[in-house]
């Protein structure tokens, strides 16, 4: 309800500087929030003024006060210190729709249909006006010195001050004088439809004329230059008119109009500021003014999202346009659909009774006649597709079936799990999680499934999931349920390296108590002082162990060698052993 560039406008003590970052915003509940712009965070709550919709807030400009009005026909005045009420009155018999605080900070203009001014101090009227037929929707005042300057000024007397309705396509200018008989605005302005945003630049010197940019509810920009020197009886038409349009090029050669949603001065006074397009992408661009032309166009190619769709003119009869993209749902398990059939030319159609002697039609062939693949209702096995996964998952959780939901929860496929995931409705996710947090606070052996689902639940619908403002309550069961599984993590993982080493060690040890003794005699003894008959049957064994017996001396003396280094090598322990005491010597 607080326009950031009306307070900022408003705001040029330096005392108030500090107030600059809060913007007051008004609540249909009747509080008024107070948010901090530079913190990005909500600063502070003002309640108990208010019994219904805020319908208007405005900061004072030389204190840290804060007025409202609302349905409730009260005014209040607050102190945003200490966020209580300073003071509180009836202003108008019925809602009081808008405010504005006078250049001197010593009355407060305030309307519902008629128009009053208070005096701050006593909170008392000073003036009656008119007003509008409807609720006031925008005041302002255009002046901030009379423009009779022979007189002494009283802070207010003199003064213009300008206001719109709504569904009321004139502004009304009206004059603050000192006799109380003159009630009527002094002067108007007509626009083509209900004003929606209206911005002007205010008149400080006599022969400076006011500047005032209306924006109305058909998207147009009317732009109005006049000096206010006394009663007008016409209502004055806008100097230049400023529309948008799209070029048409892409497609479509008709141009479609942008709204302007609103329009502010800048601070040279020669330039605009045009805020156009959607409401919730609007795009801003500063213009310079060019009034010697009474209409201006502007082209702006801007994307197609954010293009105005003009709705065709509204008709009785409506015929339905059916494109080949467009898919045609059944009534019945939702996710069923079947193909759009067009009657062919010249067939007829066919009657219900039956001939004599026909047979009954089978319910495969009606199937067909129905455009229903028989191949996809009967699957191979009884496994249902991943498209029906998804169907039997909301049946199950609608109808609290346990065992449909044991037959789809219980699936070990990722790919099978993610896609029913990514098909399911949206009002499904929480009746699923609940579900899932369930299955695992009831039986611990199935979390291993369940936390398939669970990943692909927070994966594919976070987005979701972020908007619910409700999330921490619906969630809070699981989250506390994954927490203790998480603290006993590293406890357990202790445990299991200590008996890791224990068991290891215990095997160790068993392993070496199998080991048999090793035999420490000696399995050769040889000794170089042997009697001749050693000699003699040392060298019988050698002749018994070779493979020939030579007759020459030289291969008897090579047959000794031979025999000297086998007896070095038994020596030695290379020698070839029998297995079993190979691996006793092992």
């Amino acid at each position: 309800q607080d326009g950031p560039q009306r307070k900022k406008r408003k705001s040029e003590v330096a005392e108030v500087d500090k107030q600059l970052d809060i913007l007051a915003i008004g609540t249909a509940v009747g509080s008024i929030l107070l948010y901090s712009t530079v913190k990005g965070e909500l600063q502070s709550k003002l309640d108990g003024g208010h019994d219904s919709r805020v319908n208007c807030v405005r900061w004072h400009q030389d204190n840290c006060c804060l007025y409202s009005c609302s349905d409730d026909r009260h005014i209040v005045e607050w102190n945003t210190q200490t966020c209580r009420v300073k003071c509180k009155w009836k202003g108008d018999n019925s809602s009081v729709t808008c405010l504005c605080i006078s250049p001197d900070g010593k009355m407060l203009l305030s309307a519902g249909r008629t128009i009053k001014l208070w005096d701050l101090e006593t909170k008392e009227v000073y003036r009656h006006f008119t007003g509008h037929a409807t609720s006031v929707s925008s005041l302002m005042f255009t002046t901030v010195k009379p423009m009779n300057e022979s007189k002494p000024f009283d802070g207010i007397t003199g003064l213009y001050f300008l206001s719109g309705a709504i569904h009321d396509r004139l502004l009304n200018v009206w004059q603050i004088r000192s006799d109380r008989k003159e009630k009527n605005a002094v002067m108007s302005f007509t626009v083509t439809d209900e004003p929606t945003f209206v911005d002007l630049t205010v008149s400080e010197v006599k022969e400076e004329p006011v500047k005032l940019a209306v924006v109305c509810r058909d998207g147009q920009l009317h732009l109005f230059e006049h000096i206010l020197n006394g009663y007008c009886k016409k209502p004055l038409t806008s100097n230049c008119t400023i529309q948008i349009a799209t070029p048409g090029n892409d497609g479509d050669s008709t141009p479609k109009p942008v709204p302007i949603l609103a329009a502010a001065f800048c601070t040279d006074k020669q330039s605009l500021l045009l805020v156009y397009g959607n409401t919730l992408q609007p795009i801003i661009e500063k213009v310079s003014l060019n009034t010697s032309e009474s209409h201006i166009c502007l082209v702006r190619d801007i994307q197609k999202v954010l293009s105005l769709k003009t709705d065709a003119a509204l008709t009785k009869v409506k015929t339905p346009v059916v494109n080949s993209d467009t898919k045609v749902l059944v009534p019945g398990i939702p996710g069923h659909s079947t193909a759009v059939k067009t009657p062919a030319a010249g067939k007829e159609k066919k009657k219900n009774k039956r001939k004599p002697g026909e047979t009954e039609e089978s319910i495969e062939e009606r199937l067909g006649a129905l455009d229903i693949d028989v191949s996809k209702v009967k699957t191979p096995g009884g496994l249902p597709q991943t498209d029906s996964f998804a169907v039997l998952l909301v049946q199950g959780l609608e109808s609290n079936d346990a065992e449909i939901l044991n037959k789809v929860l219980n699936t070990r496929k990722e790919n099978i799990v993610k896609n029913t995931v990514a098909r399911m409705p949206i009002h499904a996710v929480i009746p699923l999680l609940h579900e899932l947090t369930k299955r695992l606070q009831g039986n611990p052996y199935s979390a291993s499934l369940m936390v398939r689902w669970l990943k692909s639940v927070f994966t594919l619908h976070a987005s979701y999931l972020s908007t619910l403002p409700d999330l921490i309550p619906q969630l809070g069961m699981l989250y506390q349920l994954m927490e203790s599984r998480v603290k006993t993590l590293q406890k357990l993982s202790r445990l299991h390296g200590r008996l890791f080493i224990l068991v290891t060690q215990v095997a160790a040890s068993q392993t070496v108590q199998e080991v048999p003794e090793v035999n420490q005699t000696a399995k050769l003894v040889y000794e170089d002082d042997s009697s001749e008959e050693e000699g003699s049957d040392d060298e019988m064994i050698a002749d018994k162990d070779s493979d020939e017996n030579w007759d020459e001396d030289e291969e008897k003396e090579e047959q000794s060698d031979e025999q000297d280094m086998t007896v070095e090598k038994e020596i030695n322990g290379d020698s070839d052993l029998e297995p079993e005491n190979e691996s006793e010597e092992e």
